[in-house]
């Protein structure tokens, strides 16, 4: 992908669910490096924008385009939008008694190692990337052996 090409382009998107149009010829261009913040009063179709971008089956887009890195992503399923990193994060998810953040994490890893025509990893061979990974954003191993989304903070809950 090109630098200066946007990573995020929605071109005239007109949207509706049960038959009721929300977005109507939106548009929105965001570039490499940039923030953008969504905000409107409730009703406004903030929600109804993200799941749409996500692939929410409930939604059907009228017309309009989705590129995301320069490709329109409108034909691609949910799990595949996913293993571009395109999801919704939930901002209370529910909490998975007996299934440990290490053991959800090797499995959604796995998941896209398989989207990609990868080899998938064992659970030792996963300890030793996501070791790694949790020494360079200085985070302690004691968050693997924690059941998901169990016993954390809001803060923790909505950073997950």
């Amino acid at each position: 992908m090109n630098i200066n090409s946007p990573i995020l382009e929605i071109k005239n998107l007109r949207a509706c669910i049960n038959d009721n149009e929300i977005l109507k010829n939106l548009n929105l261009t965001i570039n490499h490096g940039e923030i953008h913040a969504i905000m409107g009063p409730n009703g406004s179709g903030k929600s109804t924008f993200s799941k749409i971008i996500a692939g929410h089956p409930a939604y059907q887009v009228i017309s309009g385009e989705i590129l995301f890195k320069g490709k329109s992503i409108l034909s691609l399923e949910p799990e595949e939008r996913s293993h571009l990193g395109i999801f919704l994060a939930f901002q209370y998810p529910i909490e998975i008694p007996g299934v440990s953040n290490e053991d959800f994490l090797r499995l959604a890893y796995n998941s896209k190692q398989k989207f990609y025509n990868k080899p998938e990893v064992d659970p030792i061979e996963f300890f030793t990337i996501i070791s790694k990974k949790l020494t360079l954003v200085n985070m302690s191993s004691i968050f693997l052996s924690r059941n998901v989304n169990e016993g954390f903070s809001g803060g923790e809950k909505k950073t997950k």
